[in-house]
C-alpha cells in the first residue's frame, strides 16, 4: 500500500512538471533575432497563443493552464516588437509583417517539439497576427480561433477550420466592431463559424467577465472536436 501511495504521488509530481509553465526561445524566421514564450503542457496537439496588443505573454496564463489540463502543448508567444507604454503599460509595436512571421516561427518551433498538429488562437492584435501568418502559409494551422478581429488583411485566403468570437457591444474610438468583423468574416471559406458574446468586453478581457466561461468552452470545443 506504501509502494503504491509513493508511486502516485511520483506520477503526479511528473504530471505536474509536465504542465508547468517553461520559459522557452526559438529562432525567428529571421535567424539574427529570438522570440521568448511560455510553453505549458505536453502532447501531439500544439496551440500558439497570440496576445492582443494591450496584452503580454502573460496574460493567458489561466487560459493556457486549462488547455494544458486538455492535453494540449500550448505556446503563449512575445511578439518581438513587444515593449511598453510611456504609463508602463504592455504594448506591442511590431509590424504585420513581422507579428504574421512571429507566429509561423511559434508554428514551426511546435512542430520541432513534437506536435502533429498545430493551432492558434490570437486575440484583437494577435488575431490579426494568426489571420496574416495563415493566409501566408496555408497548412501551416489546422484550425485557428480568431478573438475580437477581422482575422487579418486577407481573410478570403483563411485555411483549415476557423472560428470567430467577438462580443455584441465590442466598440473601439471608431465605432463597433461587429460590422466591419461580419463584413470579413462573410469573405472567409468553409469551414468557418461566428460566435457572437453578450456584452461590450474587448478580446481577452472578455476571461474577466461573466462570458468567460463559455468563451473558454466554446474556444475548447472547437479545438477538441473531432
Amino acid at each position: 500500500m506504501r509502494l503504491g501511495i509513493i508511486a502516485a504521488a511520483f506520477v503526479a509530481c511528473l504530471t505536474a512538471q509536465a504542465l508547468a509553465q517553461r520559459a522557452v526561445s526559438f529562432p525567428a524566421l529571421n535567424p539574427a533575432e529570438t522570440i521568448q514564450a511560455d510553453l505549458y503542457g505536453a502532447g501531439k496537439h500544439g496551440v500558439i497563443l497570440a496576445h492582443g496588443g494591450r496584452f503580454d505573454k502573460e496574460s493567458w496564463k489561466t487560459q493556457a493552464n486549462e488547455l494544458a489540463a486538455a492535453g494540449f502543448l500550448v505556446l503563449a508567444i512575445r511578439f518581438r516588437g513587444d515593449g511598453l507604454n510611456p504609463d508602463g503599460s504592455p504594448g506591442s509595436f511590431g509590424s504585420d509583417a513581422n507579428n504574421a512571421a512571429d507566429v509561423l516561427a511559434a508554428a514551426a518551433y511546435l512542430r520541432h517539439s513534437g506536435a502533429e498538429t498545430v493551432y492558434a488562437v490570437g486575440g484583437s492584435f494577435g488575431g490579426d497576427a494568426v489571420g496574416n501568418a495563415d493566409a501566408s502559409s496555408p497548412g501551416a494551422f489546422e484550425r485557428i480561433v480568431i478573438l475580437a478581429s477581422s482575422g487579418g488583411e486577407t481573410p478570403e485566403k483563411l485555411t483549415g477550420r476557423k472560428l470567430f468570437i467577438v462580443a455584441r457591444d465590442d466598440a473601439s474610438a471608431d465605432g463597433p466592431r461587429l460590422p466591419e468583423i461580419s463584413s470579413h468574416y462573410a469573405r472567409v471559406p468553409q469551414p468557418k463559424t461566428l460566435i457572437v458574446l453578450d456584452g461590450s468586453a474587448h478580446a481577452q478581457f472578455l476571461f474577466a467577465t461573466d462570458q468567460g466561461p463559455r468563451l473558454m468552452k466554446e474556444i475548447l470545443s472547437f479545438l477538441k472536436a473531432p
